[in-house]
């Protein structure tokens, strides 16, 4: 009983999933009304042009069934020919206008889709971003885009004339015989009933697990090949080929499984138009043998069945590629829906720190899934242009301080406030364009050196680039560089050192200015040349600014201002080195000491 109950409403939420998708791409079509209508009219004007061909048809047959000697209907026969010829140039002229409007009304939808989707991915919560495989995301985006391209083509070319054809040939059926108009509008109600119930009921099931698994084999090719480095180091090329071959298999299988559906579904219709083209060919011959029609009328029955019958061959098709069009948007959509965990305040005024005090007042944290708080009633003042080292055991809660400084995530209680505002009330860009950031390992773009310089800065000169790299020491490497400057460093910048990629990013963070620094260990995997190097940098960029450093070996921070030691949360210890190493049973003294022995 649950379990007829579970399906139903998973059946349910599809159906609405489905009809949301063409509800979402229809609303971004009437953002461009120009191309829209001059698509809709080309494509109706060609439409009701079809619709007259076969009754132009007819009367030339009835024209020339008398010998031309005995016939005084010679003239009428010529302009049917004329008018033929019009109808079919002007369906051309049609089609034409129609093709152009959806060249650029769907390369205006696919570009504000994949803007804004791209926007929105951008905003959704780091822990999402830890959580999703980029491959995946990046299958998502662009399959979405692209079916776009196939469900315009498809609801505004084909679908909407086929069904327009089909409904004015019904009716100028029906103002010749009202049985004959009867029978046709019967037979292709039965017909879009079966082929819809087909293409959702049978075949979009399986096309949205094969879609899924489309996913997840971008997802496995993405993770492979991001971490090559890692499988190279481990000779493990046969064992990620064998894991990537069970994806593929899995994705096969599925997709197999849609497509033989598919052709199932696209045989019951045939069937289905077959019987259709039968009963109304014989329609008209009893409307012969009966006297109601003449050879004209039978031709234009004849015409039109075929016409028709091609019409309504495509729309089964069509029904089919709408369905997987909308399956393929679907994960799309489900994407786009996902909210950002943090919000920008819905007001918000320019913020720029200037002196860079930070404040924590009674803040209470607790990541998602944890049982927990890391933070509970957490108060810690950090005075402007102060140097303030977090040091403490893994999990005490040191990334998690600079994180919540950042907003990345939404507080449980308290606030956090940089000189004299809540963070809250900052935009999110805003606040975290004045912090600085030097990770312990910095990702770089696949782009240029200057470019990944100037990153925090992008108005940067040329000079100012070159004076943050030699801030930075880093201008040496660079100048023996064939390219310099140009160099790409490859993706998440492979193409360089260690040291050489936190040299860079230190210059990052001397463009960008800013009255806050971040530093979380930026020495603690690198070569005693390199270290010398960074730590060297890292001096002259903590000049004047307000400094954070996590610190992983506490001989970085013997020399600054201010040690905050965390354990479960608390600070549990606070002051300098000097201060801190004389306490007898102190955490900071003991983890210090520690690592002395160790050296």
């Amino acid at each position: 009983m649950n379990t007829s109950s579970s399906d139903a409403q998973t059946a349910a939420r599809r159906q609405n999933l489905f009809v949301d998708v063409l509800k979402f791409v229809m609303r971004r079509w009437l953002d461009f009304p120009v191309p829209l209508w001059i698509t809709v009219a080309g494509v109706m004007f060609a439409t009701v042009l079809d619709v007259l061909m076969p009754v132009l048809a007819g009367r030339l047959v009835s024209d020339v069934a008398v010998p031309a000697t005995q016939s005084s209907r010679t003239q009428d026969a010529v302009w049917m020919l004329v008018a033929m010829a019009a109808c079919g140039v002007g369906n051309v002229l049609g089609k034409r206008a129609a093709y152009l409007g959806i060249t650029h009304l769907t390369t205006r939808v696919m570009h504000k889709i994949a803007a804004q989707a791209f926007a929105h991915v951008q905003r959704l919560s780091t822990d999402w971003h830890a959580n999703t495989f980029a491959g995946s995301t990046v299958r998502r985006l662009t399959r979405g885009m692209w079916a776009v391209d196939m469900l315009d083509d498809t609801l505004l070319l084909m679908l909407i004339p086929e069904v327009c054809l089909l409904v004015l040939t019904t009716l100028v059926l029906a103002w010749h015989w009202l049985f004959m108009g009867l029978l046709l509008g019967v037979l292709s109600a039965v017909f879009i009933a079966v082929s819809i119930t087909l293409t959702l009921r049978y075949v979009a099931p399986s096309a949205r697990e094969s879609n899924q698994w489309d996913s997840r084999m971008g997802a496995a090719l993405a993770d492979a090949v991001t971490c090559n480095a890692v499988v190279k180091a481990f000779g493990a090329e046969e064992r990620e080929e064998k894991r990537l071959e069970d994806v593929i298999s899995a994705w096969r299988k599925h997709t197999c499984r849609t497509w033989t559906r598919g052709t199932n579904s696209a045989g019951v219709q045939n069937l289905l138009v077959t019987f259709m083209r039968l009963a109304l060919a014989g329609a008209a011959v009893m409307l012969w043998l009966s006297g109601a029609a003449g050879p004209g009328d039978v031709a234009y029955v004849l015409t039109m069945t075929f016409l028709v019958q091609g019409y309504l061959r495509d729309i089964g098709q069509q029904v089919s590629v709408v369905q997987r069009s909308v399956n393929e948007m679907e994960e799309l959509l489900v994407l786009w829906r996902t909210p950002p965990s943090v919000k920008d305040p819905v007001k918000h005024l320019p913020f720029k720190a200037q002196e860079g005090e930070i404040r924590f007042e009674h803040v209470s944290f607790q990541y998602a899934g944890q049982t927990r708080h890391i933070f509970s009633d957490l108060n810690v003042t950090i005075a402007a242009g102060s140097r303030v080292g977090l040091v403490g055991p893994s999990g005490s809660g040191k990334s998690t301080f600079t994180k919540l400084l950042q907003r990345l995530y939404e507080l449980d209680g308290g606030r956090i406030v940089v000189d004299g505002v809540d963070i809250a009330t900052i935009q999110q860009s805003a606040l975290r364009a004045e912090i600085a950031i030097v990770p312990q390992e910095p990702m770089l773009f696949h782009r240029s050196l200057a470019d990944n310089i100037a990153y925090g800065s992008p108005n940067a000169t040329q000079a100012q680039i070159e004076e943050a790299a030699r801030l930075a020491n880093a201008s040496d490497f660079i100048d023996r560089l064939p390219e310099g400057y140009d160099t790409l460093v490859g993706e998440r910048g492979v193409k360089l050192s260690g040291g050489e990629r936190q040299r860079v990013a230190i210059a990052r963070a001397f463009l960008a200015n800013t009255a806050i620094l971040v530093m979380d260990e930026a020495t603690a995997s690198l070569d005693s040349q390199s270290e010398a190097l960074v730590q060297e940098a890292m001096q002259r960029l903590m000049v004047g600014r307000t400094v954070i450093v996590i610190a992983h070996r506490l001989a970085t921070v013997v020399d600054l201002d201010r040690i905050l030691v965390f354990e479960r949360g608390q600070v549990v210890e606070d002051g300098t080195h000097s201060d801190l190493v004389q306490k007898p049973d102190g955490l900071y003294r003991r983890l210090y000491e520690l690592q002395s022995l160790e050296q």
